[in-house]
């Protein structure tokens, strides 16, 4: 009997707080996810780093032992400044001296990186004033960015999303939800297409050392805003057409970011997924705001002088005429009579 009464309160405190349940297990997934990702990027690139870790020393030592004129203490002097300087976008190689990082086009080319989040982090301010700017300039852009992103995302979802699928519906009956996921998995499509495909292939043709794998994996970087910086168009030595090469990704990178975001706002308005969102947010109490209003109003009549509070039966105001009374036909009232 016990261990029935207690199964039962534990199911009924289970399903009174599903939700906090569900959130749970939402931020142990999480976490879950976070370690996998860690497992697998530490078994897949750390036998790669250990040997190019050990290439580097034996390039070391062989030019140490072919320049026996210059000691180990210069050698490492001058590599801290030129990885320091590389750091900075800055590099000391011949092939790349004749390229500038802070061209018209090239600064442009950072701006749109900085206002987008995407940050490749190939190129950074060297001054102090250029830094402080950078500060000023992203308190002030991010917001606006953001203001300016979702203002075309709504005037582009009408035509992409919402009018397609109420045509469909109403044309040929067909269920809302069910237009709804079709029509999102060819937006999908269609924007993979144009923005990951498509550019990749051109990416590869334009990029010497790039493969198909390769630009790939910077289109999806760049649109999804990571910008890991570790692949840049238009920093080959021999790149022709630089600053026009330059101003055609700028305009790539804000096209796609606004595509990647009225995908992402047609799947969020997908029936299955409101619903899906729903099992972790937490369920608005209409009855204890009710209950709260109530004590707020109670609270506040409460604190208000007496006289000043009447009843409704001291509210309603004598009339300023008695009217006479009437009588049966057989009584005394002259009136009547």
């Amino acid at each position: 009997m016990l261990q029935s009464l207690a199964g039962n309160s534990c199911v009924r405190l289970i399903q009174s707080n599903k939700s906090a349940w569900y959130f749970l297990f939402l931020v142990l997934g999480y976490i879950l996810y976070l370690i996998f990702g860690a497992v697998v990027f530490s078994s897949v690139e750390l036998p790669y780093e250990d040997l190019l870790r050990q290439q580097l020393r034996g390039i070391k030592r062989q030019f140490l032992q072919e320049h026996e004129c210059l000691s180990e203490e210069r050698l490492e002097r001058f590599l801290s400044k030129a990885l320091e300087a590389s750091n900075y976008g800055v590099s000391i190689l011949n092939n790349a001296s004749a390229s500038w990082n802070w061209d018209f086009t090239s600064s442009l080319f950072f701006a749109s990186t900085v206002l987008s989040t995407t940050g490749y982090g190939h190129t950074a301010p060297l001054s102090d004033g250029g830094k402080a700017f950078c500060i000023i300039y992203s308190v002030i852009g991010i917001p606006f960015t953001l203001l300016f992103l979702t203002a075309v995302v709504q005037r582009i979802m009408v035509y992409s999303t919402w009018r397609p699928i109420m045509y469909v519906h109403t044309r040929w009956g067909l269920s809302k939800p069910l237009v709804a996921l079709i029509h999102a998995t060819l937006l999908a499509v269609v924007a993979v297409s144009c923005f990951f495909l498509i550019p990749a292939a051109i990416f590869s043709a334009l990029e010497e050392n790039w493969n198909f794998l390769e630009s790939f994996y910077f289109c999806f970087i760049s649109l999804s805003t990571i910008g890991l910086g570790d692949y840049v168009p238009g920093e080959a030595f021999n790149q022709r057409f630089r600053e026009l090469y330059k101003l055609g990704i700028t305009v790539y990178l804000l096209l796609g970011l606004i595509a990647m975001l009225v995908v992402l706002e047609t799947f969020c308005e997908l029936q299955q997924l409101k619903q899906l969102r729903k099992m972790f947010y937490l369920k608005k109490e209409k009855h204890q705001d009710r209950l709260a209003i109530m004590e707020h109003d109670h609270l506040a009549f409460s604190s208000m002088p007496d006289g000043t509070i009447n009843s409704p039966q001291e509210d309603k105001t004598e009339p300023f005429v008695d009217f006479p009374v009437l009588t049966s036909p057989g009584g005394d009232d002259p009136m009547i009579k």
